[in-house]
């Protein structure tokens, strides 16, 4: 079974930074991070849940929504299994919980061309800019 657990979310002001990370684990199913394209999503209060960036399974291509192009960038450890999600420029319409997800299948542009969800989820962590 896959857990993903992220951290790093808080509260900043406008034009802040924040960083998320996204940890993996495979548990005893030996489930191998390298073997999962990797995803951040959020959703805003009363907002359905939103595509925000994706990174495939070696690393080495990334995707982002218009909204984040230019201010985000997604990386990935596959030594650390982490994800990170390093944000700049913050501004309040970036409020939300944030999500890692994670896609056993389909490689990272079917989830950046909105085809696919990920497969597993974690638990999100709240990112909140004020003005």
């Amino acid at each position: 079974q896959v857990h993903l657990t992220e951290s790093g979310g808080g509260s900043v002001q406008t034009g802040g930074s924040l960083k998320l990370s996204c940890v993996f684990s495979g548990g005893s199913s030996g489930y191998r991070f390298e073997h999962y394209a990797m995803a951040w999503f959020r959703q805003a209060p009363g907002e359905e849940r939103e595509f925000v960036a994706a990174i495939s399974r070696s690393g080495r291509t990334t995707y982002y929504s218009d909204s984040v192009e230019g201010r985000f960038t997604a990386s990935r450890d596959n030594v650390e299994n982490t994800v990170s999600l390093q944000m700049n420029s913050l501004q309040p319409e970036d409020t939300a919980v944030y999500y890692c997800g994670a896609e056993s299948i389909y490689a990272a542009s079917y989830i950046a061309s909105r085809e696919q969800v990920p497969d597993y989820w974690g638990g999100g962590t709240l990112v909140t800019v004020s003005s």
